[in-house]
């Protein structure tokens, strides 16, 4: 396994931790929540903070689906295309999902700063710039995926390697 793999694997090791936490938190307090709410004494905070975890665990999942190419895509329509014209299209799909994460990055990085002070309604503590940093956060590792992707979509637009089909 040459480094760029193995960095791979590390990253895609951490993405699924992450995912796999923020979905066992997100049940936990979906649980606690119905405890609560049936014994009569519901959770001020619960609606809340279920909400920004599932924001979170929607960016840190998109990102682990990137990693694995497991994104809803048309793998037999660039198979029926001629390496010739495929190379061009799968530039300009790359440039342009790579650009949009960017983007989505660059903004989320504004919103942050608007968002200096806020906090979170039912839990005044916790600052809005927290909760959302999942957006500037997660459109990077969502370009660091499709970077580490590139080599492999590289080897399928240029007919080196079949194209990946997902059944």
């Amino acid at each position: 396994m040459n480094k760029f793999d193995a960095a791979r694997s590390v990253f895609e090791r951490l993405l699924e931790t992450i995912t796999v936490l923020l979905i066992i938190s997100l049940a936990a307090v979906v649980v606690l929540g119905v405890i609560f709410r049936w014994a009569g004494e519901s959770l001020s905070w619960y609606d809340e903070v279920a909400s920004v975890q599932l924001a979170w665990l929607t960016y840190y999942g998109a990102s682990l689906a990137a990693l694995k190419r497991a994104h809803i895509g048309v793998p037999g329509l660039i198979a029926a295309i001629p390496p010739l014209y495929r190379v061009p299209l799968v530039i300009c799909s790359e440039i342009v999902t790579i650009g949009f994460f960017l983007i989505l990055a660059w903004y989320g990085y504004i919103v942050l700063i608007i968002l200096e002070g806020d906090t979170l309604i039912s839990l005044p503590f916790i600052g809005t710039q927290f909760t959302q940093s999942v957006i500037p956060i997660g459109a990077i590792l969502f370009v660091i995926a499709e970077v580490l992707n590139l080599p492999q979509i590289w080897r399928e637009a240029t007919g080196q390697v079949e194209v990946l089909r997902y059944e």
